[in-house]
């Protein structure tokens, strides 16, 4: 059954929805995951890891293609069927992405859960198996999936049912001697969160107080859109009780998944990596929710960091932290060199491979290191020290001195004595994105609302055509028309 080479690798990609950096248990006292704490001690933590943009689609995007929104054309969510969008539009069409470069060198890849790129009928290109929710969030009982091209509710616990697809993908290709690339994308713990997960999960939370997380006064800047993270922010335990619950239900998937491997002898042949797509607030700096968790839309270091965990006994040092500043966009680079497959010429690449340091050879270091993310008009730059915002038009700038600052409280954008370290970064922003964007593609003239993307940007549809309504419903309140389960600025 697959690879038992580990010069050329299995490779399983766990991506959790929303997960904030916050939300582990080997770092938070309330949460119940000891498969991932082990995962964790096993092998090598990125504790500062980034993705590319504080929301699901353009996250997702950055992941596979190693490009950032401005260059793959993915600048919000994807609204999809949720909202009445009909025949979608495969938004990686025309792009490298790991999984079809993989097999196009021989890896059998398999997909369960969350796709939500455009389209998730059918296969995406590079597939040999394919189970898709057909949203991007959604109820966990009687969720939209497709069923060989047919939308129908999925009857089982969507945890539950897309770690058994992904482990019937491992027990069909028993026979087969290449290796695999799976990624398992579970929804959890996106919305919703109230009275959606089984006994067995909500059980051990009875009578917490979830003291980990920070009951702060609204920030002024926070979206109180209909939906679950409004009503969150009023009441927050019913819905702390199922973040934490769908985090462990994906704990026991991920447990499952780990002892198929160790009972087929394909641990040590297979890298396990185990992240999320953006993070999340629950609480904290006075908001539920990501980057358009707000508006103006945010770049706060819970909607920007994400977890990161690799593991491959025998390959990658177990028990290490690593705390260089890294960028999202690396993983494809990464997961292709430790593949052995070359990655094809991208001239647009934002990411480069981090292998030397997961294998320990390299230490992830701060010097000259920078990260990056943009939500279409808003666009920030991190360095070890320092983080700066800049939004399009007359949005606000930010600046903050993490190494004093780390929650972000004191913007010094406006103070004088700080004016050389703004225009520094700002120039170093400006001209990083210059060489990283593809014009027809660029989203910083084109702010999000974020409220969902509308359609590709490059199908000659003029900028006001594509926005106007989005931001139009941004600005009209609970009266858009927007579907109950989503509520707003979820997705």
């Amino acid at each position: 059954m697959a690879s038992r080479d580990v010069n050329r690798p299995n490779v399983l990609v766990v991506l959790t929805d929303d997960q904030g950096p916050w939300a582990m248990g080997h770092r938070n006292r309330d949460l119940i995951t000891p498969t991932i704490d082990e995962l964790v001690a096993g092998g090598t933590e990125l504790d500062r890891f980034f993705c590319a943009s504080p929301v699901c689609s353009p996250a997702r995007a950055s992941l596979l293609t190693g490009r950032m929104p401005s260059a793959h054309g993915v600048h919000d969510w994807i609204r999809g069927e949720a909202y009445g969008v009909r025949d979608e539009d495969s938004y990686l069409s025309g792009l490298t992405n790991t999984p079809e470069v993989l097999a196009a060198a021989g890896w059998e890849c398999g997909h369960s859960g969350k796709w939500h790129l455009g389209t998730s009928r059918n296969p995406a290109p590079g597939f040999d198996f394919w189970y898709s929710h057909r949203t991007g969030d959604g109820r966990y009982f009687g969720a939209p999936v497709w069923r060989d091209e047919q939308p129908v509710a999925e009857p089982r616990y969507l945890t539950e049912a897309i770690t058994e697809e992904a482990i019937g993908f491992l027990e069909r290709n028993a026979g087969s001697d290449r290796p695999f690339y799976l990624q398992v994308n579970y929804t959890a713990p996106h919305s919703p969160w109230v009275d959606q997960h089984p006994a067995r999960y909500t059980d051990p939370y009875n009578g917490c107080t979830f003291a980990s997380c920070p009951r702060e006064e609204p920030h002024r800047w926070f979206s109180w859109e209909p939906g679950p993270v409004s009503d969150a922010m009023r009441d927050p335990i019913p819905s702390l009780l199922g973040y934490f619950a769908s985090l462990t239900a994906v704990d026991a998937g991920v447990r499952q998944v780990l002892d198929l491997l160790d009972r087929t002898g394909l641990r040590e042949s297979t890298c396990v990596v185990y992240t999320s797509d953006n993070g999340f607030s629950c609480g904290h700096h006075g908001v539920w929710g990501k980057g358009n968790a707000t508006w103006p839309l945010n770049m706060w270091e819970n909607s920007v960091r994400v977890p990161f965990a690799v593991s491959m006994p025998g390959r990658i040092p177990a028990g290490r932290v690593d705390s260089g500043l890294t960028s999202a966009c690396d993983l494809h680079p990464t997961i292709l060199e430790l593949a052995g497959v070359a990655a094809p010429e991208d001239p647009l690449a934002a990411g480069r491979s981090i292998l030397p340091r997961l294998l320990g050879e390299e230490a992830g270091g701060e010097e000259a290191v920078v990260v990056f993310d943009e939500y279409g008009g808003t666009r920030m730059v991190r360095t070890g020290e320092w983080k700066y915002v800049v939004r399009h038009g007359d949005g606000p700038e930010e600046l903050y001195h993490l190494a004093d600052d780390p929650d972000e409280r004191e913007n010094r954008a406006t103070e004088p004595g700080r004016a050389g370290v703004r225009d520094e970064l700002a120039g170093v922003l400006h001209d990083w994105f210059a060489r990283h964007n593809a014009a027809e593609r660029d989203a910083f003239a084109r702010p999000v609302s974020g409220r969902g993307q509308v359609s590709p940007l490059w199908r000659g549809r003029s900028d006001a055509e594509t926005y106007a309504s989005a931001a139009g419903e941004r600005c009209s309140g609970p009266e858009n028309g927007v579907p109950e389960h989503v509520g707003g600025t979820t997705a």
